[in-house]
């Protein structure tokens, strides 16, 4: 930068815009009047934080402030830019005299030395991540000066072969959830026999609670791009598709723009930067279909079909779009490749464990102080994640388990919390890695609930093709509703076990394969909470409305919030008096019990 200038950064990916950075933005720009540079950038991970701004200015530490609002986005351009004499005091003047907004920035700054961001980025190591809130994603000279582009140019001077040896000896494993070994699938693919290939990013990002695809895609869309041209070059492809759910229209549009960028710089389309090679994007929006993330199921919808995947063999590398040798890496796998061409494979097999090389990135949601996107090194434990990155659990309640791969993974409890982050200890607790979503649970969190509600996600998507997927998770999903109503049977713990066995073993893809897992796992360390729903018609958290009513205590006095948030009326609003509820009309929404302000509001069985 140069020396006195000032830059202000403010996140608008999707988490941003949602948190109102928009208006942040516009403030910045009207307060700053030119004294700075005010700049969109993607989201750095701290999406709890949201909107961030952030302060460079020349020979000053950097400042980063969170939970912005317009007033302190005023005071933020105040404080870090110089003034400019009579025009700046009437400023003041006139902001004084008609009661403008009174900030402390103490609220919102967030990099003190031991602070929240401190905590939240100190055990990361930022690859894949290593541009988001960095760069502009609209503007490619940004990326370019980061080093974009210069894997790509290293890897047009060297041979096929010897790039894929790269990727190899990294110990890169496919992050797309299978952990395959990403070099040796370039190298299955690079072997094929025939003049068309095509490469494929795998966007179609489906799990609840993940959003690493996305944050990537919207904040640097460039590094995407890079790591699809180097793979396609790698196998000999011509052809590339980034395949983006159509949910994400943010991420859709910036990898849209960066394609029309890319291709004017000479990073893609006809004769890569005078190597000879050529290659052509494009996007294409899938249509919301979980199952389509599944390789096979994403082929079928690129051709026009209903997305359904198909026996394997054959491998999509042998056989996929258009019956052509096709590779598909998930978004994740190929952002990582530019960091490793460029700082040499060593470096990134220097991180991560000896089965599991590198970083991955988690979207970190649920009941958590700090959610957001994080990237940590290959062998960090459950609890440091969860304690230490995201602070620990939300108002001091009891961290009790975390849901890990998505609906196909699994309820990892509190106790083995101790487990490391790698591809061979996380499936030893009936769990999976997955994409990289990690939602954290709390003592008030029912697991049968949980399974419930992920068993219910994964049989809405079944495909219908496999008998087993179709009409067993079905099977499983009205055992699970009859036990949280408090209509199961004696003989249902051991229906459901078979079922788990029957539809893992009989399923033709890894959506079938892995739906039971959720189940398998809560009633492999949460047993005691489905024996008391069966057999004490009690739900030990309190979350199942149909086995728990909510009664005021006498610690009541009066207040009326229950009354006042009530959304059926069925607490009278009685100022000064103990309140009631009527059990009859009561939705079990749990709003008056979150208002209550004197702990007044308890759940309690039916019974």
């Amino acid at each position: 930068m140069r020396a006195g200038s000032v830059e202000i950064r403010v996140g608008l990916s999707s988490c941003g815009v949602a948190s109102g950075g928009e208006a942040v933005r516009d403030a910045l720009v009207r307060e700053a009047g030119g004294r700075a540079v005010v700049k969109a950038v993607g989201c750095n991970g701290m999406c709890h934080s949201e909107p961030i701004v952030q302060v460079l200015h020349a020979g000053k530490p950097v400042a980063l402030y969170g939970n912005v609002t317009a007033g302190a986005a005023r005071a933020i351009v105040r404080r870090h830019t110089p003034g400019r004499g009579l025009v700046n005091g009437a400023r003041r003047l006139l902001r004084a005299l008609t009661g403008g907004e009174a900030v402390d920035l103490a609220d919102h700054l967030v990099d003190a030395e031991a602070g929240p961001a401190a905590e939240y980025l100190g055990k990361q190591k930022r690859i894949v991540l290593e541009n988001c809130g960095e760069i502009d994603p609209g503007r490619i000279d940004e990326y370019t000066a980061r080093g974009g582009y210069q894997a790509l140019e290293a890897c047009l001077r060297l041979e096929p072969d010897a790039v894929i040896a790269q990727i190899t000896a990294s110990g890169l494993r496919g992050r797309g959830g299978a952990g395959f070994s990403t070099g040796r699938k370039w190298e299955m693919a690079r072997r094929q026999p025939g003049a068309v290939k095509y490469v494929i990013c795998n966007g179609d990002e489906g799990d609840p609670g993940a959003f690493m695809d996305r944050l990537v895609l919207e904040a640097d869309p460039h590094r995407v791009l890079e790591g699809l041209a180097i793979a396609a070059y790698a196998i000999g492809a011509a052809e590339g598709i980034l395949y983006i759910r159509a949910e994400y229209p943010l991420a859709v549009r910036n990898v849209r723009q960066a394609i029309r960028q890319a291709q004017a710089r000479g990073f893609t389309g006809e004769n890569l930067l005078g190597s000879g090679f050529s290659l052509h994007l494009e996007v294409r929006e899938g249509a919301g279909a979980f199952v389509c993330g599944e390789e096979t199921a994403l082929i079928q919808s690129l051709e026009g079909g209903r997305g359904m995947p198909r026996l394997r063999p054959p491998y999509p590398v042998e056989r996929g779009l258009h019956g052509a040798p096709t590779l598909i890496n998930n978004v994740e796998t190929l952002a990582s490749a530019p960091w490793i061409v460029r700082h040499g494979p060593a470096a990134y097999a220097g991180l991560g464990t000896q089965g599991s090389k590198g970083t991955k990135v988690f979207a970190l949601a649920g009941k958590i102080r700090r959610g957001g996107l994080i990237e940590v090194p290959m062998g960090i434990t459950i609890r440091e994640i969860v304690e230490e990155i995201g602070g620990g659990i939300q108002g001091g309640r009891k961290f009790k388990a975390v849901q890990m791969g998505g609906p196909s993974g699994g309820c990892i409890p509190e106790r083995l919390a101790g487990t490391p982050v790698d591809y061979d200890e996380i499936p030893k607790t009936g769990a999976i890695m997955g994409s990289g979503g990690l939602v954290v649970l709390d003592e008030r969190d029912c697991m049968v609930d949980m399974a419930r509600f992920f068993l219910r996600f994964t049989q809405a998507e079944s495909c219908g093709k496999c008998t087993f997927c179709r009409i067993g998770t079905k099977r499983m999903l009205e055992i699970l509703e009859r036990i949280c109503e408090g209509r199961a049977r004696r003989d249902d713990l051991g229906t459901l076990e078979e079922l788990v066995d029957y539809v893992s073993r009989g399923s033709l893809c890894g959506l079938g394969q892995t739906a039971p897992n959720p189940v398998a796992t809560t009633l492999r360390y949460f047993r005691d909470e489905y024996e008391a729903h069966i057999q004490e018609k009690r739900c030990p958290a309190g979350r199942c409305p149909a086995l728990i009513r909510y009664r005021v205590t006498d610690q009541c006095i009066g207040c009326t919030l229950c009354a006042q948030v009530c959304p059926v009326g069925a607490i009278a609003y009685r100022p000064y008096e103990k309140h009631e509820i009527d059990d009859k009309l009561c939705t079990r929404c749990d709003e008056c019990r979150k208002a209550c302000q004197d702990d007044a509001v308890e759940v309690v069985s039916p019974c």
